[in-house]
């Protein structure tokens, strides 16, 4: 059985294909499109997902949809009828795309696809991720967590996925018990947040985690003024300090303004007395650090509120359910630092988060509901790697290096290969590592890697501002060898900890270790931690391994391989002109090393 998932039309578009209910393909329109979280239809991603099996639009089974349209219509107009007339231009601009595009999926998707009504279903918004994460779980029985911006009308749910097997035969069952609805969204919160400090909703989340450690929560008294939150974590908002239910640009009131002072300039640098000052030689004033102190301690204050208010969630989940497993998915699902104290302080034993835990998720959330669920088809996939993108064979590299007429080392023993670049790391330089299939999520680990010497005080700064081009403050991944994480990491049973695979837990760096990895240890002295096994990643162990041979350290520092505001390199084409567009020193292309003039 052939099943294809589709997401689409709000933000991160993606694809994924199902084939008798194991993933062979998933990818989000970005990689393909070039342009960053592209929300349009995949029409990319879905021809990558059928080429990858050698089918076409006739042979699939089933198209499923993320969400049901009219559901988030009916949510649109009745949130427009009950703010207008101040939502008069939010019903403007949403008509036209709702008009062109929104409303029409089904048609879309049978003209683009060739297929039937029979063969075409949709599965609402928060159950797509629910099923993203359970069914991608290697438990047949936990209690469920989804939390996000919102979906047709839910914000956040509570739910209990089993499955049970009897006389050779297997049922699953997914359920949700609790949910909250629009407006009151814990990932609609911290989006305003996200926007008074200068960075774009949508996209920018993850620069308030990380601007969160250099400061002290001293505005949580504030941030609870917004909010009236109960104790079994949910809550509402006072909406008179936020415009996003009727606003089409803007997130936060004056009200909001009033409380919090004046949002940041998003154009300015970012200057504490604990940043650091390689990004500019022009030395920060006295009143910069202390206005750009008072915004930490906000992203601090916010970060947070958020934990708590998780751990709330999933206190009472725990005490609803009895569940020893925990499955979470939604945007806020990405929230790492939240993860891992979930992780450590509830009773949840087992933690399980999909590494495309936002929208993008949700078209392999539909799929898998549609195959397990609807279909009641046994479960036969477990997500412990991520995979699942296009892969450019050795010919096609030699291809594209011959097309543009590029010197390349070709160098086929493996061993040497990875001496040649384990000697430029210790050497202080950069390495673009290009290999295999690119990764399903946000995170880039270890296919698409941009990868430095983790020993080195100075690589932070290094990568972030000569070959990254983004913020200073800006944290970078530690990728580790599985079996030496807890040597390292405060990371118990660390080979048994799935999130940690997807660099989903951020996670304390053993004080005793800090100084040998001070370019990925956070100024909270933490890190975004990736376990790489060999089994999932024969090629990235290897590295990592030599590397450790070489330094006694198995841990290299590894960012996504691309360029600030772009998305995560694709072809062999991409790669190059990420690597020639930066301060990059060796560019590893499968079995070819490419150096700069």
């Amino acid at each position: 059985m052939l099943i294809l998932g589709i997401s689409c039309f709000f933000h991160d578009a993606a694809a994924a294909l199902l084939d008798n209910g194991v993933l062979v393909a998933a990818a989000e329109e970005e990689r393909f499109s070039r342009r960053k979280h592209d929300s349009g239809f995949p029409e990319l991603a879905i021809q990558f997902c059928l080429d990858q099996r050698g089918i076409s639009p006739r042979d699939l089974d089933y198209v499923v949809f993320y969400e049901k349209p009219f559901i988030k219509f009916e949510r649109m107009m009745m949130t427009i009828l009950g703010t207008s007339p101040r939502s008069l231009r939010l019903f403007r601009e949403a008509m036209v795309k709702w008009a062109e595009e929104k409303l029409w999926v089904k048609s879309l998707l049978k003209t683009h696809l060739g297929i039937g009504d029979e063969k075409l279903l949709f599965v609402e918004h928060h159950l797509s991720h629910a099923a993203s994460a359970f069914l991608c779980s290697p438990f047949d029985e936990a209690a469920i967590l989804t939390v996000d911006g919102l979906g047709e009308w839910t914000t956040a749910t509570m739910g209990v996925g089993r499955t049970t097997r009897d006389n050779g035969s297997e049922t699953t069952t997914l359920s949700i018990q609790k949910e909250m609805r629009f407006p009151h969204s814990l990932g609609l919160l911290y989006s305003a947040f996200t926007a008074f400090l200068g960075f774009e909703v949508n996209e920018g989340e993850y620069k308030v985690m990380g601007m969160a450690p250099y400061g002290e929560p001293r505005f949580v008294k504030e941030i609870m003024k917004l909010i009236d939150l109960r104790g079994d974590g949910s809550f509402a908002l006072d909406l008179s300090y936020f415009t996003y239910h009727h606003s089409p640009d803007q997130t936060f009131s004056r009200k909001f303004e009033a409380l919090f002072g004046e949002p940041r300039d998003r154009r300015a640098r970012f200057v504490t007395r604990q940043t650091s000052p390689f990004d500019d030689p022009n030395p920060p004033t006295q009143e910069e650090m202390d206005r750009n102190q008072r915004y930490a301690d906000i992203a601090a204050s916010i970060q947070h509120v958020t934990e708590e208010i998780l751990l709330k969630m999933a206190n009472t989940l725990h005490s609803e359910t009895g569940s020893r497993n925990l499955c979470i998915a939604g945007g806020v699902g990405l929230n790492s630092c939240a993860n891992y104290r979930i992780w450590r302080e509830t009773p949840f034993e087992n933690l399980y988060v999909q590494p495309a835990a936002g929208d993008s998720g949700g078209a392999l959330g539909a799929a898998l509901y549609a195959q397990n669920i609807l279909l009641g088809q046994r479960r036969q996939f477990v997500m412990d790697q991520a995979y699942y993108g296009q892969a450019y064979d050795d010919d096609a590299i030699a291809g594209f290096l011959s097309e543009q007429n590029l010197a390349a080392e070709k160098i086929e023993d493996d061993e040497k290969r990875m001496d040649r670049v384990v000697e430029a790391l210790v050497n202080g330089q950069v390495v673009g590592w290009y290999q295999g299939r690119f990764e399903w999520g946000p995170r880039a680990l270890g296919n698409r890697s941009i990868l430095a010497d983790p020993r080195r005080a100075d690589m932070k700064d290094i990568v972030n501002i000569k070959i990254k081009f983004r913020e200073a403050f800006r944290p970078f991944a530690p990728s580790i060898l599985a079996e030496a994480t807890e040597d390292y990491f405060d990371l118990p049973n660390a080979i048994n900890q799935l999130p940690a695979r997807f660099m989903l837990l951020v996670t304390p760096v053993k004080a005793e270790k800090q100084g040998a990895l001070p370019a990925i240890t956070h100024i909270d002295g933490t890190g975004r931690l990736q376990t790489v096994f060999k089994e999932t990643n024969p090629r990235y162990h290897r590295l990592i391994e030599k590397f450790g041979e070489a330094t006694g350290v198995p841990v290299v520092l590894n960012t996504s391989f691309n360029l600030k505001g772009e998305p995560i390199v694709n072809t062999p084409a991409n790669a190059w002109n990420t690597f020639s567009n930066s301060g990059m020193d060796l560019l590893v292309l499968g079995l070819y090393l490419l150096k700069k003039d």
